[in-house]
Formats: structure tokens, sequence, C-alpha cells
């Protein structure tokens, strides 16, 4: 039996720059959409539910902390969540201050970020690939800021939250 596989479908802009200068929505899972990365805590209560982190969780937001606004990328804005990840990430000067040298691209900045954690762990914790979406204008960045901002309080109406069950 010849069973044919899913084809993947490319979900980058053809021909677009992702090492230009600009803000992008990225969304990094874990492997196997696994809850590794931390357990949202204080849903129900009066206070607003927060991401506990696990030592997994602990170590990415150190790397992110650590590599924040190196080569003139910027996490602006991050949650990190029990099995992934959302960043508004910013791109603020394409040259990267080396006289006309360009910047690494929104896929490198991420690779590098995932293979930083993966060495610091010793194993390895992330899905293949990951989601971006180029942020075109201040509306669309408030509501993905927004969106970020509560992402603890639709934990159990996320997505990801079912493939945890």
């Amino acid at each position: 039996m010849d069973r044919q596989l899913p084809k993947r479908r490319a979900n980058r802009l053809i021909d677009y720059d992702y090492s230009q200068n600009g803000a992008y929505f990225i969304t990094v899972c874990s492997k196997d959409k696994q809850c590794i990365f931390g357990e949202v805590v204080g849903a129900g209560v009066p206070d607003r539910p927060y991401v506990e982190l696990t030592e997994v969780g602990k170590c990415i937001a150190e790397t992110i902390e650590f590599q924040n606004n190196k080569d003139n990328i910027i996490a602006e804005k991050y949650i990190i969540m029990p099995n992934h990840i959302h960043f508004i990430m910013a791109i603020v000067d394409s040259t990267n201050g080396r006289s006309g040298t360009p910047a690494p691209t929104i896929g490198q900045i991420v690779g590098q970020f995932k293979s930083y954690v993966v060495k610091q762990l010793g194993y390895e914790v992330w899905q293949k690939g990951f989601y971006d979406h180029i942020i075109r204008d201040q509306k669309d960045y408030d509501k993905i800021w927004y969106y970020i901002d509560t992402n603890p309080e639709r934990w159990v109406e996320d997505k990801y939250y079912s493939s945890i069950k």
C-alpha cells in the first residue's frame, strides 16, 4: 500500500524579507505539545491567573532575557504558557549595526533561541517549526499585545489546551 503523507503547507510569505525592521508575532510549541513549561494557576479566583514556570520554563525565560536586545532583536512582549510561547519580536535595525551586514531572519532567530534552550537543558523540548505573523500596524500590535497579556485567563479555551488531555 502506497500511503501518501500530507504535504506541509508553507507558512512564510514568498518574497518577504524576514530580516527587515518590524514587529512579528511568533508562537513556538513544545514537543508533542506536552505541558512542560509551566502550569496556569489562580483560575477562578479574584486575582488574575498566571503561569507558574517549571525548571524548563525558567530556562526558557532566562534565555529570552539573556538574548533580549542582542543584535537589535527585541522580545517586546512574551508569555510562556504550559506548552507554547507567544512573542512580539521586533527587529529595530536590519543592518544589525555591522556596516551593511543584514540582520538574521526571524527563522534564524527562533532557531538560535530553540537551540540555545536545548543546549542548556540537554534534551529536546521543541516542536519542529513555529508560527509567525507580520504585525502590520498599531491596531494589529495592540490586539496581539492584549492577546499575549490575557493568555493565561483563556487557557482552558486555548486550542493547545485540549491536546494535553
